[in-house]
């Protein structure tokens, strides 16, 4: 079959599920993934043959979109901070907005970044946050925490991959006994309510694992809360904690970390205009 025929194909079996702009986005994704090849080969070979073996690939990815499963589960990969992550059902897809707190940190941290900090990734999942401030940030020590066996070998191996020193460990966030004081702490804890899960995409919903997603609409914010306690004993003396939050309750947020015992707490919004992360400096 022509390689044209395959992404008609896909055209017609997705449009009206994604867009026609994201399902190209997707098949030039997977082509590169299954096939090796770069999107301007069907512009120059338009009639470009694959065999059997290389469709089999093309039209399983086909039926799984249809399934809503993400295109970066299927290629078992994503992009973060200009470093590819391998990402898969037991940790969440790198966004755009975790970027976005991620770059925060290192444009505070400028001239002081060759100082030997120690930093905190509390629920670290696919180890993108503590993975590329490893990368950014040559002589910080950078340790993740994380509750789920899966994301701390996911983790480990994109630290691996990067060429990173980062330590993993097992815990969970809402009882944490880390004894070390921290410069920084960083976190992209759950934080999605129940009730905002109709308002999500469907990929999400079905396939990103909902223990890293969901709290329960009686206690949003109860991880925020465990890091406040937290923080308030394991950050040093003007240490600094990022946090991404929902969109939904940045009043909330803010009030709750200003009711403990910080200095600052600063609110802000990410690139669509919603309120998507603190600061908070002890």
């Amino acid at each position: 079959m022509q390689l044209r025929e395959i992404k008609n194909i896909f055209h017609k079996e997705l449009d009206d599920l994604y867009g026609e702009r994201e399902v190209a986005s997707f098949f030039y994704m997977l082509i590169e993934h299954f096939l090796g090849l770069q999107r301007f080969v069907l512009a120059m070979e338009p009639n470009l043959v694959v065999d059997k073996g290389q469709e089999t690939p093309m039209f399983k990815a086909l039926s799984e979109l249809k399934g809503y499963k993400p295109v970066q589960y299927i290629i078992g990969s994503a992009h973060f901070m200009d470093m590819t992550f391998k990402v898969g059902p037991a940790v969440l897809i790198p966004r755009p907005e975790t970027e976005e707190l991620v770059r925060w940190v290192l444009s505070d941290v400028g001239e002081i970044k060759d100082i030997r900090l120690k930093v905190l990734d509390l629920g670290a999942g696919s180890g993108c946050i503590s993975v590329a401030l490893a990368k950014n940030l040559k002589m910080a020590e950078v340790t993740g925490v994380d509750i789920s066996d899966e994301a701390i070998e996911i983790a480990k191996k994109n630290a691996l991959e990067n060429g990173v020193e980062v330590e993993f460990l097992k815990s969970d966030m809402l009882t944490l006994t880390i004894k070390e004081k921290y410069d920084i702490i960083v976190s992209n804890p759950p934080y999605v309510r129940c009730l905002e899960k109709n308002k999500m995409k469907e990929n999400v919903i079905y396939h990103e694992p909902e223990l890293a997603l969901y709290v329960s609409d009686e206690d949003s914010l109860v991880f925020y809360r465990a890091i406040a306690n937290f923080s308030e004993k394991s950050l040093k003396t003007d240490g600094i904690l990022y946090l991404e939050i929902n969109q939904y309750l940045g009043k909330e947020t803010v009030d709750l970390f200003e009711k403990h015992n910080f200095k600052k707490v600063e609110l802000r919004k990410d690139m669509f205009g919603n309120d998507r992360m603190i600061k908070v400096v002890k």
